[in-house]
């Protein structure tokens, strides 16, 4: 079993790639200026984490993780209400973007002769529903509440969500932790890594890696202990599912663990508290509709937040 995280422990075995002073500053800066606005600020955490198995990084340890869930349940909470920091994988899924990964922007794009030169305009069929979900992003970039920060390595991630909770502790029960991101169970310490590429001519290659902290039980109790958080748990074996998320939440004693299977993640979760477990869904009819499992994640947790922060109080 992984040992309990210790932010001491980032600076010798965690080395970032990114910036994290310039986003931790950003991060308090924005949960200060919404908090005293009466707004409820939620941290979503979205994709997957890299795991370098080299100093300079050739090659590295991923998963498939494409940030679906985190990207939509952005934008959800976005229509609750919340200002949102959105930590995320470097070119993972993006708030309103995401419906659109699938898609070659030249396919989208056509010249068109003008009077002085050519001018580009898209093609509305290659894009369904363009115009208003770019008039839903412009509205959403001229209210302020949404702060994006980028991570690509298992590093980048544990520094920044220390920053993270760093910045919106001081909110209390008015914070949420909503951690969808997909984090690596792994990792090769930097004291122990290769600086250069490993090479091949040395034959096969056998690795020992190292169990990652974890990071959420002094999330819970020590980096933001008033916070309403919300871990997920994701299954290949249904019979199993309820029994993990309930030991996940006697373990680290957060609030709220959102349960799913693989095969069924993206029309059906079970939404477990140390009392009760809700069952959501997505029909086949509701899905032809354009639905989506998000859109009832997030009404179920703003709702159970409110009755949080009431008892808080």
């Amino acid at each position: 079993m992984a040992e309990p995280f210790c932010a001491e422990r980032i600076q010798h075995e965690f080395a970032p790639q990114v910036e994290v002073s310039e986003a931790a500053r950003a991060m308090e800066q924005f949960a200060r200026i919404h908090d005293s606005q009466g707004r409820r600020v939620v941290l979503i955490t979205s994709g997957g984490t890299k795991v370098p198995l080299e100093s300079r990084t050739v090659r590295f340890l991923d998963n498939f993780s494409s940030g679906r869930r985190g990207s939509a349940s952005a934008e959800y909470f976005l229509q609750a209400g919340y200002a949102v920091i959105f930590l995320y994988r470097h070119r993972s899924m993006y708030p309103y973007s995401r419906r659109y990964t699938a898609v070659n922007w030249l396919d989208a794009l056509q010249v068109v002769p003008g009077e002085s030169q050519p001018r580009v305009e898209v093609e509305q069929s290659q894009l369904p529903g363009i115009v208003q979900v770019l008039q839903d992003y412009r509205r959403l970039q001229s209210s302020g509440l949404l702060l994006p920060v980028e991570f690509s390595t298992l590093s980048d991630y544990l520094h920044l969500l220390l920053a993270a909770a760093q910045a919106l502790s001081p909110l209390g029960a008015n914070a949420m932790f909503y951690l969808a991101a997909a984090v690596s169970d792994f990792y090769i310490p930097a004291s122990e890594m290769p600086e250069h590429k490993i090479q091949s001519s040395s034959g096969p290659l056998q690795i020992t890696m190292k169990m990652v902290p974890k990071m959420l039980s002094p999330l819970v109790k020590d980096w933001a202990p008033k916070a309403f958080v919300i871990s997920f748990k994701l299954e290949t074996d249904p019979s199993i599912l309820i029994e993990r998320a309930r030991k996940a939440l006697a373990t680290y004693s957060h609030q709220v663990v959102v349960a799913n299977v693989l095969d069924s993640r993206r029309s059906y979760v079970v939404v477990v508290t140390n009392t009760a477990e809700t069952k959501l869904d997505v029909t086949e009819e509701e899905e032809k509709t354009g639905v989506e499992i998000e859109d009832k994640i997030i009404k179920d947790l703003t709702a159970r937040h409110t009755s949080f922060i009431h008892g808080q109080n």
